[in-house]
């Protein structure tokens, strides 16, 4: 088992940055994948990101490819995704998400393992 706690959130101006952080406990010494999803309201959550355990590869969705980048440190069990140039189309709740992988692309699906979001609003 894994659990994740999100955190990082908040309200940001148009054009800014913003870090989520996402801490992993409990089974953390085997091989896993992180991702980060969002879910804006009234939409099906979506995928954002992934890295694989190594931390080599990533993986991101079209709408925020060049803006945002997945990181991990795995001496802190910490996962992170640097939003830059932000819209208020990013504006939706975070969530982070782990899985049992190890491969190098990880992609978007068979996430396990998740957190209860972070909020992030984007302001014009």
């Amino acid at each position: 088992q894994v659990q994740l706690v999100e955190s990082g959130g908040g309200s940001v101006q148009a054009g800014g940055s913003l870090r989520l952080s996402c801490a992993a406990s409990g089974r953390t010494r085997s091989m896993y994948a992180m991702a980060w999803f969002r879910q804006a309201p009234r939409k099906e959550r979506e995928f954002v990101a992934a890295i694989n355990w190594s931390g080599t590869n990533t993986d991101y969705a079209d709408s925020v490819k060049g803006r945002f980048t997945i990181s991990r440190d795995n001496a802190k069990n910490t996962v992170f995704l640097r939003m830059n140039s932000v819209k208020p189309e990013d504006t939706a709740v975070y969530y982070c998400a782990a899985k049992y992988y190890s491969g190098t692309n990880p992609g978007p699906g068979d996430y396990d393992y998740w957190g209860q979001g972070t909020q992030v609003t984007v302001s014009s």
